[in-house]
Parts: C-alpha cells; sequence; structure tokens
C-alpha cells in the first residue's frame, strides 16, 4: 500500500491535510506530486479500475478537490501515470543500448538480459503499460491510447535493431516482440520463479537461428 504522509500540508493549494495537528511541521511537497506518486503505487500494486479517486486522496492526505485541481478525471490521471512510466522505461533502453557502442546485435541480447533482470525483481508485478492495456482496452480511454503507442513504439525499436543486425523480414522482430510480453504476462501470473527467468537465453536463441540459421 502507499505510505500516507500524514501532517503533510497540501503544497499550491489554500487547504492542509486532512489529520493535521495545529501547530504541527508540515511538508512542503505539492499536492500534486503527493497524489500522482500515490496513484502510480495503487494503480500498479491493486489495478487501475480496483482503486478509486477517494482513496487515492485519502492515501495522499488530500482531498478530492485537490486530486480534480490537479488533474481533470481519474482517466487523465492514470493517462499521466503511464507517460511517466513510459519516459523511464525508454531512458532506461538507452542507457542499456549505449553501453553496446552501435552494434544493433549486441544491443538486441543486452536488452534481453537486462529485460531479465529488470523481470525477476522482487517486487515487479509485470509492464504497467501492458497491464493497463489489458485492463481498460477501450480504445478512446486516454491511457489506452498511451500504452498502445507505446507497444507500437517499442515493436518499431526492435524492428529497427533486427533489421540492422541483418535480418530480411519482420520475422524476428515478431518472434522477440511476442516473447518479450509473454514474458511479462507470465512474469505476474507465474512469478520470477517461472518462465521468464529462460527469456534472454531464448532471444538469443531467436536471434542466432534467424541471424545465423542455426539453433
Amino acid at each position: 500500500m502507499a505510505t500516507r504522509n500524514s501532517g503533510d500540508a497540501v503544497g499550491g493549494d489554500t487547504e492542509t491535510a486532512e489529520g493535521v495537528t495545529p501547530g504541527a511541521p508540515v511538508s512542503k511537497r505539492p499536492a500534486r506530486d503527493r497524489i500522482f506518486e500515490t496513484a502510480r503505487e495503487l494503480f500498479y500494486q491493486h489495478g487501475i479500475r480496483a482503486v478509486g479517486v477517494e482513496t487515492i486522496a485519502s492515501e495522499a492526505d488530500a482531498t478530492k478537490m485537490t486530486l480534480y485541481r490537479n488533474f481533470p478525471s481519474k482517466d487523465e490521471l492514470v493517462a499521466e501515470v503511464l507517460r511517466e512510466q513510459e519516459r523511464e522505461y525508454w531512458a532506461w533502453w538507452e542507457s542499456v543500448t549505449a553501453c553496446c557502442c552501435a552494434e544493433p546485435r549486441a544491443q538486441l541480447e543486452a536488452i534481453f538480459d537486462a529485460f531479465e533482470t529488470k523481470a525477476c525483481n522482487a517486487d515487479v508485478l509485470g509492464c504497467p503499460l501492458s497491464n493497463a492495456a489489458i485492463e481498460l482496452h477501450e480504445e478512446t480511454h486516454p491511457a489506452q491510447v498511451v500504452s498502445v503507442n507505446y507497444k507500437k513504439e517499442l515493436y518499431r525499436r526492435i524492428n529497427a535493431l533486427t533489421r540492422a543486425a541483418g535480418a530480411k523480414d519482420d520475422d524476428l522482430a515478431d518472434s522477440l516482440m511476442l516473447l518479450m510480453e509473454g514474458a511479462s504476462g507470465a512474469r505476474v501470473t507465474l512469478g520470477a520463479g517461472g518462465p521468464v527467468k529462460a527469456v534472454a537465453r531464448s532471444a538469443k536463441a531467436l536471434i542466432r537461428f534467424h541471424l545465423d540459421g542455426c539453433n
């Protein structure tokens, strides 16, 4: 569960947090930051549909009015959380691929090595953008748009690397994308000790098969 910040003032607002003792020291963290961080944690731990704005506001020591002053709707709050998670993912991608100079095949293998390490962390509950896409699935939901566009960009990047590594068609990119998506799902259902622990080895086998013509 999110950690309550009892005693925090609502930064940028005229109200004070519920439960504040008069004269007690208050935090300068803005209400928007507390709401955003709380929503992000709760959505990932419990699911988007299961968490209401009342719960988010309460856990952030704010009010629903404050939440809606900072975010037009719960849907927009979800979308903003996913945009931040997408930005963090691409920063991770760039840091991983930067370690492999400019060799596309090495970059592909490094991505899956790092993905396996990341996916097997104890606090990981799958890919938040994949989880959101499965849970929401309405095409016009702003968060669904973020998730779908992220997946399209992920496939584009994988495809670009496979082509640069020598693939003649989309087959390798298709296989690697399916492997990554399947590994994310398996992490949720079967845990860190399940098939996800073989994702890097499987990716390298696919790369060898498609680029070298051998198992």
